[in-house]
């Protein structure tokens, strides 16, 4: 079932998702060596009270923070620790979202930690990339797997590799809804898209090969080769005038 929200329920979602743009900035303007996975986690759950709305992910199917925070060869669900301290050169993915009046907003950055290689800063500016061009098939009457072609098209020329164990997804009352969004596939198959669709766009792109597993704590998911990862996402909205990114300021 293919949840189509009314321009009043996108302006709650619009809420949500600047609500989302603004703790998640702030979140990296603290990103820097020294600084724990946890202290960013402990900050975003205490804006999170400021802004009176709901961590979307902390306790979603027993994962136990309010960010999902993964670093290097990490690709996505990284839990906070104290232990996990940035170092300079490092690349850290920040996954946020939140549940305002029962509406969800959901959005990712990976940002460099210091000064970082050049293979690291060109592989998350063709993520980002990859991203608004996913963004920009999110027209009535495209389909699906348009937005995941134009990904894959994009980063495979660079000799990335798409993650296909992890996927976008709808949004709105619920923070995963239909339909599944990946990152990869035929242009023109799939599921029409209609104008009130709210889409969580999210390219989780490696350096290397596309192959990933989950570590023993049952959430963080690493890159087999150990090659770096990025993950990058908005929540967009389909309207009659094209797509609208909701998670922004």
């Amino acid at each position: 079932m293919i949840s189509i929200k009314s321009e009043q329920e996108l302006n709650q979602m619009r809420k949500a998702g600047a609500i989302v743009a603004q703790i998640l900035s702030e979140m990296i303007e603290k990103v820097q060596p020294g600084i724990s996975t946890a202290e960013l986690d402990r900050f975003a759950e205490a804006r999170c009270k400021d802004f009176k709305v709901l961590p979307a992910f902390k306790g979603y199917h027993g994962f136990p923070a309010t960010v999902c925070i993964s670093i290097n060869d990490e690709v996505v669900h990284g839990i906070p620790s104290h232990k996990r301290i940035l170092r300079e050169g490092d690349i850290v993915g920040l996954d946020f979202g939140v549940s305002s009046d029962g509406w969800f907003g959901d959005s990712a950055r990976t940002v460099g930690v210091g000064k970082i290689s050049k293979e690291a800063q060109k592989l998350l500016e063709v993520t980002q990339e990859s991203l608004q061009r996913g963004i920009l098939q999110c027209r009535e009457g495209n389909r699906v797997f348009d937005i995941g072609h134009a990904v894959q098209n994009y980063v495979e020329g660079f000799g990335y590799g798409v993650v296909r164990e992890f996927v976008g997804h709808g949004i709105g009352r619920a923070l995963h809804e239909e339909p599944q969004v990946p990152n990869y596939g035929p242009k023109g198959k799939g599921l029409v898209l209609k104008v009130g669709m709210v889409l969580a766009i999210e390219p989780m792109i490696n350096a290397g090969g596309q192959e990933v597993k989950v570590l023993k704590d049952g959430w963080t998911a690493v890159t087999v080769d150990h090659s770096l990862s990025a993950h990058f996402e908005h929540t967009v909205a389909i309207t009659p005038n094209g797509p609208e990114i909701l998670t922004v300021i």
